[in-house]
């Protein structure tokens, strides 16, 4: 099954879910962790690239 494939009422259950499992106030501090998490695999994606690249043009 793919995320595309949701519709609207199953987000919404899915987020109340969310809500009830961890409450409001743990939601933020799991998306800041969250965003933290997907900066460092970014920034390790583009370092590894480079060195691809840097590695490519010697």
């Amino acid at each position: 099954m793919h995320l595309a494939m949701l519709g609207t009422t199953e987000v919404v259950v899915i987020v109340l879910v969310v809500l009830v499992l961890f409450g409001a106030k743990r939601i933020p501090e799991f998306a800041k962790g969250l965003g933290k998490g997907l900066k460092e695999f970014k920034d390790a994606k583009n370092d590894i690239k480079d060195s691809i690249d840097s590695t490519d043009k010697d």
